[in-house]
């Protein structure tokens, strides 16, 4: 592909990880950050200190702090903010853009929509999209080790471009059209890694993780089908390798988080110990919304839900999932 200009809007450990990879291609990237001050100390230092101090920046990233000034220049944009940011962002870009991308993977807190909806109410159903997922630890990816990558995306000459963009050296990138399911399975995997992540921290071992993984990946796929979403999206990679990741890695701030609160640690001090943004911990009372509009069953995401409203602890969550009548698998 042509060397081109991309805008990642969004400083954070996924979206540095994704400008390092496509500057390292070649690409002119600029790196948009909200805060001045974060940008001024990427652009002296060149790298970003404060999420992947150990990755220098290719000489053609650039740390920028003027949004419209990025959207003038770019010809791919992609965002790469938090879920609850996500909406706040798109008011913000005023100026004319072709199609649109995003790594961010949860759902609008406010209206408990997909992603995929705040931008089609802005710009319309058949404006392009493309949403990256897939497993992916940020640190992993700048450090250039092999991974793969799914986009779901609604117009096939720009998912095909954006294929193109993101495969590269030791980047595979897979495509779909199944925009539902891709971003559902963002979302839920979230909730999923802080089950699993709670399980580790009270010791319940590892026949109980590979429980929750199964039968998680049982309530994502019950929730995807009643929403439309395709069946094998949740064997391939936003599905069952998203979430597999999440589980079981402590590279996974939402597992992180969970083993925190197993082990006793209130939920203000999890979420401080993380020091990032905890997806799932927003995620959960979404899905559950999500599911209850749809009439599906998510017994793990309810239970997850109600322990970080406070409502049981982790112990009366799982003495309400073992106490579930038994039903066919």
């Amino acid at each position: 592909m042509k060397t081109t200009t991309i805008a990642i809007l969004g400083a954070g450990s996924w979206g540095t990880a994704v400008a390092v990879h496509l500057a390292h291609a070649g690409h002119h990237v600029m790196l948009w950050g909200h805060d001045p001050q974060h940008v001024l100390n990427m652009t002296k230092e060149q790298r970003n200190q404060k999420y992947l101090a150990d990755v220098h920046f290719p000489p053609t990233l650039s740390p920028m702090a003027d949004l419209n000034e990025c959207l003038h220049l770019a010809n791919y944009v992609i965002i790469a903010v938090p879920s609850h940011a996500f909406a706040s962002l798109l008011a913000k870009i005023n100026q004319p853009i072709t199609s649109l991308a995003w790594l961010t993977k949860g759902v609008d807190p406010n209206s408990h929509a997909l992603l995929s909806q705040l931008v089609a109410n802005k710009w319309g159903t058949s404006f392009p999209i493309a949403i990256i997922s897939g497993p992916s630890f940020a640190h992993e990816v700048a450090h250039f080790l092999p991974t793969a990558l799914v986009i779901a995306g609604n117009e096939p000459t720009y998912l095909r471009d954006m294929r193109a963009l993101f495969h590269q050296g030791n980047m595979r990138a897979y495509c779909t059209d199944d925009i539902i399911g891709v971003q559902l399975c963002g979302a839920v995997k979230n909730v999923l890694a802080i089950a699993c992540g709670i399980s580790d921290g009270l010791n319940y071992g590892s026949n109980a993780k590979a429980a929750l993984i199964t039968r998680g990946l049982a309530e994502m796929r019950r929730l995807g089908l009643q929403m439309g979403a395709r069946p094998e999206t949740f064997m391939g990679l936003a599905g069952m390798g998203d979430l597999v990741l999440s589980c079981t890695d402590d590279q996974s701030r939402n597992r992180r988080f969970g083993l925190q609160i197993g082990q006793g640690v209130n939920l203000i001090d999890a979420e401080k110990y993380i020091g990032q943004v905890i997806e799932g911990r927003y995620n959960a009372a979404q899905v559950c919304t999500i599911a209850a509009q749809h009439h599906v069953d998510m017994p793990i995401c309810k239970e997850v839900s109600a322990l970080l409203q406070g409502k049981v602890t982790a112990q009366q969550a799982v003495i309400h999932l073992m106490s579930r009548p038994p039903r066919e698998e």
